[in-house]
């Protein structure tokens, strides 16, 4: 327990050490992130905020939350400085209250034998919170900061939640000791159990780069290509968007592709993948942009997955281009993105901002997975920022897909040169091929687009703000990963006992607030 002897050790450390603590934590938990990508410090944040909230009161636990949570959003979503000043401050300062609210509840949590389990399952449930409410915003994830550790294979035995569990347990486990540590000495029996408790936690959760959970031998394999365009490097990026130059740029280099086909330098590709707002004007109503298309999937003579705008109503989509048919299957991005395609108390913003003008007229979201037919592949499609949400992901590969695209659209966050957001998203990509153990294509309009194998691996990527193309072959695996087929039970699992050790947390609270004080008897 925190109570009791660790209590008391921290019974005089001052608010002011608490909130250093948190402001610490939060900055790691940021640092082990792109693009910073210093991974082994996610396993310190936990662990800080845990001393930090030690023998504090309720009230100094929310202040504590607070600083941690704006230590971690306030750099983490920097790169939204490019859509606005306001966008950047009303989302990061939003996460970091809601993220203080919950803090109260891991206060509690520490009043409980095995809090250092119970604390961790608290971080997946307070994940699930943000990736749903109030408008599903999932970054600052711990297990989204491991992509490149040993750890990461975790996720295709349970998903992105065990992975945060198990994160965020080896940091509680630790600051355990640390506790044991002050309440009793580093030599006193429980400091040494504590330890010991600590390092074969760290060893089980490491040990996880040893899971077999890659098993692609003897796969079919295919080659895909990846079309980066590139878009007018400018502030007025909505107006470029909806202009035909970007449409053209597709055009131009996936003819770059057909002629590098046609010398032999490059491999033919199976399928094409352009990336999300290749074209911003709907083929059915633009004639010329319909011909551009049209070109473009002869010119190479394979199918192309285009990003397009739909009108009427207005959808986000995929459109599989196919040679001799034209236009067939869509896939409509379903997750949509708050203040970006829909605008939230769109009314209340519009008495004080020009944001919703940018977006007249919410986008209609997608239902279903789409799985596009492609010869021997079996293609599924997200969107963006579908790739941060766990069941949007599975669905397609439950769906059937044995290799997964990812159509992005980044310029608007890079117009400063700031890669912060399209590096999180390459991360997350890396946790979703291994996760279904998926080679996984990232095509965006300004880079990074990326190429990644099913281990995780980035096979090949480009730079920024450039015309590029990749080339690669890709083994295309059909079996669903332990992750795949448990689905959300892990995280459901984990916020049931979040929950339930909440309400015995609150009873408990209540009876030793109740009973009569003998201290004077």
């Amino acid at each position: 327990m925190a109570s009791g002897a660790q209590t008391g050790a921290f019974r005089g450390f001052r608010t002011r050490w608490a909130l250093l603590l948190s402001a610490a934590g939060g900055l790691a938990v940021f640092a082990s992130s792109p693009p910073l990508d210093a991974w082994p410090l996610a396993f310190l944040g936990p662990g800080l905020l845990v001393l930090a909230l030690t023998g504090r009161r309720l009230r100094s636990s929310f202040g504590c939350g607070l600083v941690f949570g704006l230590a971690l959003f306030v750099p983490l979503l920097s790169w939204l400085i490019n859509v606005a000043w306001y966008a950047w401050a009303a989302l990061a300062g939003a996460e970091a209250l809601i993220f203080a609210l919950v803090v109260i509840g891991q206060r509690l949590l520490l009043e409980l034998p095995g809090w250092p389990a119970l604390v961790a399952a608290w971080w997946v449930a307070a994940e699930a919170l943000r990736d749903r409410w109030p408008f599903a915003f999932p970054w600052g994830r711990l297990a989204m900061s491991q992509s490149v550790a040993p750890d990461v294979r975790w996720v295709a035995v349970g998903g992105a939640p065990l992975l945060s569990f198990l994160v965020a347990l080896t940091s509680t486990m630790a600051a355990r000791y640390v506790l044991r540590v002050l309440a009793g000495g580093s030599r006193s029996r429980g400091s040494v159990a504590a330890a010991l408790a600590a390092v074969v936690t760290a060893g089980l959760v490491f040990a996880g780069g040893l899971l077999p959970v890659d098993p692609v031998g003897g796969a079919p394999t295919a080659t895909v290509a990846a079309i980066q365009g590139n878009v007018p490097r400018a502030r007025n990026l909505p107006q470029l968007l909806n202009d035909s130059q970007v449409t053209q740029n597709h055009v131009a280099t996936t003819d770059a592709l057909a002629a590098a086909v046609k010398a032999g330098r490059l491999p033919a590709p199976d399928v094409v993948i352009w990336p999300e707002n290749s074209t911003n004007l709907d083929p059915r109503e633009y004639p010329e942009i319909y011909a551009d298309l049209a070109g473009a999937v002869a010119a190479v003579g394979k199918p192309i997955l285009v990003g397009e705008v739909l009108q009427n109503p207005e959808r986000n989509v995929g459109q599989l281009w196919v040679p001799g048919a034209g236009p067939t299957a869509i896939y409509v991005k379903r997750e949509l993105v708050p203040f970006g395609e829909y605008i939230p108390f769109r009314s209340i913003i519009s008495s004080f901002s020009s944001l919703p003008s940018l977006q007249p007229v919410n986008f209609t979201p997608g239902r279903d997975p789409v799985v596009f037919d492609v010869g021997k592949i079996r293609l599924g499609d997200v969107i963006c920022y579908e790739v941060g949400f766990d069941d949007l992901v599975r669905s397609e590969v439950n769906a059937g897909a044995n290799l997964l695209a990812l159509q992005s659209n980044d310029a608007d966050f890079e117009l400063d040169g700031q890669l912060g957001e399209t590096e999180q998203q390459t991360a997350m990509a890396r946790i979703r091929a291994i996760e279904s153990d998926r080679a996984l294509v990232y095509a965006s309009t300004t880079g990074e687009s990326t190429v990644i194998s099913p281990t995780g691996a980035v096979i090949a990527r480009t730079g920024i703000w450039q015309r590029a193309i990749l080339d690669e072959r890709v083994p295309l695996v059909s079996y669903r990963t332990l992750a795949d087929r448990v689905g959300a039970w892990p995280e459901y699992v984990l916020v049931l006992v979040t929950v339930l050790a909440l309400g015995l947390a609150v009873v408990t609270l209540r009876r030793r607030r109740n009973q009569p004080d003998v201290s004077g008897v």
